[in-house]
């Protein structure tokens, strides 16, 4: 029994390893891509479309109206970014169900790569935002004494964001795994799919605080309405 996809060895020469973790993680981004490309080649505007393009598009629309909801005005800006994170971990996790694959998301090294990359595109679209200068200066906020902790609380949620995700993927693999040896085919069937499940809400669980994250980097100041009357 494997705890993680990186004890997993193809390939090896010297400190160079090919694992599990890598191959799967390729694998799902070559089905994101080419399943985009198939789909998106023959678009249609007629009321007639393709079922694919039908649920390429419910997808999209979803997606679309979930981050708007959380805070953000503009959510085509963050569609690339915020969607692929999640197709990304929900793809993994529904391959589940194909024998011999193992899904990336079951990896640390895999889900601390996805909590960096939220780590650096939270700063990104806030400077894209505000600028660099208010973007920084709102670590300072309402002092300079809370600057240490805000770098802290940045660092901190983005190794809580990993350690969930981890935890979560690994745990119900390791689950399955372990009825797989210990009983009949019927149970573990009905567990396979609850974990099914449990990897799609983590995919949305780490997209919605992904979202968040970047509404409260990206959020200006709204006026007050003492202000307005005043201007007034």
């Amino acid at each position: 029994m494997h705890l993680s996809p990186d004890q997993i060895i193809y390939w090896q020469m010297g400190f160079l390893k090919l694992n599990a973790t890598i191959v799967f993680t390729w694998v799902v981004m070559l089905v994101l891509v080419a399943g985009s490309f198939l789909i998106t080649r023959k678009l249609s505007a007629d009321i007639k479309r393709s079922r694919w393009q039908n649920l390429l598009e419910v997808v999209v629309i979803n997606i679309n109206k979930q981050i708007e909801e959380v805070g953000l005005s503009q959510p085509q800006k963050y569609l690339a970014f915020l969607g692929s994170l999640f197709l990304l971990i929900a793809i993994s996790a529904l391959a589940t169900i194909i024998p011999g694959f193992e899904p990336p998301t079951g990896s640390l090294s895999t889900t601390a790569a996805l909590a960096l990359c939220v780590l650096v595109a939270v700063p990104v679209f806030g400077i894209q935002e505000k600028g660099i200068g208010r973007y920084l200066s709102s670590y300072a906020r309402p002092t300079l004494l809370m600057l240490p902790f805000n770098i802290i609380s940045e660092i901190s949620r983005t190794l809580a964001l990993a350690v969930r995700l981890f935890g979560n993927m690994m745990s119900g693999a390791m689950i399955i795994a372990i009825l797989l040896t210990i009983t009949p085919f019927l149970f573990p069937v009905v567990m396979t799919l609850l974990g099914l499940l449990t990897g799609i809400v983590q995919a949305y669980i780490f997209f919605i605080l992904a979202t968040v994250y970047i509404a409260a980097a990206t959020r200006t100041r709204q006026p007050a309405d003492n202000d307005v009357e005043a201007d007034a």
